[in-house]
């Protein structure tokens, strides 16, 4: 049993996923970063001075001054995490987009089907299809 595990777990498919999975969560950490410490603050104040992290909905009568508060007496709603998440989504999506369009442009195209093939009498280009060549008229 362990034998065949080791097989599994050695496989490319299984060490390529774990390898994407390790790098997708740093690549998270420095998105999750860029957007709470480098594009929120200056959209905030682009906004009108809103630090939409602590942006939430009261779900009580008491008022409570700050998002920490709220939530310690389980009256909150933060939109602002929310709205923080989708910037990070969107980031991310659109950073490995650009990667895999990029790696695509690295591939090699694949080769245009083939249509057409030679006549063994005549040498003559014919279709793939064809029964009979259609310039010597011998049967392919």
């Amino acid at each position: 049993m362990f034998k065949e595990f080791k097989e599994f777990a050695m496989r490319g498919n299984v060490l390529d996923l774990a390898v994407g999975v390790i790098i997708g969560a740093a690549f998270g950490k420095i998105v999750a970063s860029l957007v709470d410490d480098v594009l929120m603050p200056p959209l905030g104040k682009l906004i009108g001075k809103v630090d939409f992290s602590n942006l939430y909905i009261n779900l009580s009568d008491t008022p409570y001054n700050t998002l920490a508060e709220a939530k310690a007496h389980g009256a909150a709603l933060s939109y602002g995490n929310f709205i923080n998440t989708i910037i990070n989504f969107v980031i991310v999506a659109f950073s490995i987009f650009l990667l895999v369009r990029s790696v695509n442009r690295w591939m090699p195209k694949p080769p245009a089907p083939v249509t057409t093939k030679d006549c063994p009498q005549c040498a003559m280009p014919i279709p793939v299809a064809a029964k009979k060549c259609g310039h010597c008229t011998s049967a392919v």
